[in-house]
């Protein structure tokens, strides 16, 4: 019977690939606090202004253009090989996606950009569709014809499927990612600081469970302490190495 290995990624895994991370010392938020609104839900609501910001800064993010790197691209070969059964991710760029991960082994934590939704009728539209029009339509409603009312379209607010300040997390998300991560033989932290809770409480969830954990990040975390095993090389590096042994000694 082959293991089981649960995972949670950090902005660490992604600025590989070239993208910022937001709260470091070269962070985006770090050196441009004043960007934080991009992802505040009551802005958002309540001033168009402030939506047509939101849709333009993520259009013209390096996290809407990013492609997978080798670190993503090494977490599909371990779900290939069978031994991925969590991949919960703390990202919401969709690069896990994009590299070939299934929806089966992802949990998006913080949401994801990939998808966006209607706040009042909840019709689902492929962010890229939205994008794609942004210049015609900066502050994108719904068009989804309403099958009560001939003719009329809903018009409701559209919005990424990021969670923003002051929304929960997905419904589930953390359950299923704690269920998987206390039930797995290994749990891998990947690029988090883990300062960004209740992400953070993985950790110790997997630990109380005796579960052996991995934290591969280069600098120190809180739990480093709780941690088998601990890896601060470039994480393009270890982690595609990581998984080759891992494969090799299933």
């Amino acid at each position: 019977m082959s293991k089981k290995i649960a995972i949670l990624t950090g902005a660490g895994i992604s600025t590989s690939a070239g993208i910022p991370d937001f709260r470091g010392p070269d962070g985006v938020w770090t050196k441009h606090p004043e960007q934080m609104s991009v992802y505040d839900i009551d802005a958002f609501m309540s001033d168009q202004e402030e939506r047509e910001y939101s849709w333009r800064w993520q259009k013209e993010s390096p996290v809407w253009n990013a492609q997978p790197g080798v670190a993503h691209k090494a977490l599909v070969k371990l779900e290939q090989a069978g031994l991925l059964s969590l991949l919960a991710t703390q990202n919401f760029d969709a690069l896990h996606e994009k590299a070939g991960n299934s929806s089966d082994v992802i949990v998006n934590l913080h949401g994801s950009i990939g998808t966006s939704h209607c706040l009042r009728c909840g019709a689902e539209y492929d962010t890229a569709a939205i994008m794609g029009r942004l210049d015609e339509e900066p502050d994108p409603h719904c068009h989804r014809r309403l099958p009560y009312k001939s003719n009329m379209t809903c018009g409701g607010i559209l919005k990424t499927d990021v969670v923003y300040f002051g929304e929960a997390l997905p419904e589930g998300a953390m359950e299923k990612s704690m269920r998987l991560a206390s039930s797995a033989d290994e749990f891998w932290v990947i690029g988090s600081t883990l300062e960004v809770y209740p992400a953070a409480s993985l950790v110790p969830v997997a630990a109380q469970a005796g579960v052996p954990i991995t934290i591969m990040n280069m600098g120190r975390t809180q739990y480093d302490s709780l941690a088998r095993t601990l890896i601060t090389e470039p994480i393009q590096d270890a982690l595609p190495r990581l998984v080759e042994n891992t494969i090799a000694s299933a």
